[in-house]
């Protein structure tokens, strides 16, 4: 598990928090770049946007091996978001704006993405 309070510096430590779970269950190296950016995607958006930078605010991360599988959930204590309504970042409109992709990534580098919680927890699975 990774807890961190609602500071945008705390994204650094996704990295070493990726790093465990790649040696801890000996993954293949080809899926690490897609959980890295996954993660510090999923993080950030949490601080970002659930939090509101609220440093007394956490994003919690934990994650359960399956089968064939790693998932990772992301937390945070925001009041939730309507996932279904999210712009859509290929949109002409919406191509020079500065973020709005991070679920978009999430969604194209994973197996799975989905929401609980009202949209406070994002779970991302990936097949191993």
């Amino acid at each position: 598990m990774l807890q961190l309070s609602s500071d945008p510096k705390n994204v650094a430590r996704v990295e070493t928090f990726v790093e465990s779970v790649f040696e801890e269950y000996h993954l293949s190296p080809d899926i690490y770049g897609n959980i890295l950016i996954s993660l510090t995607e999923a993080v950030n958006n949490a601080i970002i946007h659930g939090n509101n930078n609220d440093s007394t605010k956490s994003v919690v991360v934990t994650y359960k091996k399956l089968k064939n599988q790693m998932a990772f959930l992301i937390s945070d204590e925001g009041p939730g978001f309507d996932h279904h309504n999210l712009p859509d970042p290929t949109a002409p409109e919406n191509l020079l704006k500065i973020g709005g992709r991070g679920v978009f990534l999430m969604k194209q580098l994973s197996d799975e993405v989905s929401f609980h919680d009202d949209g406070r927890t994002v779970e991302i699975t990936f097949n191993i």
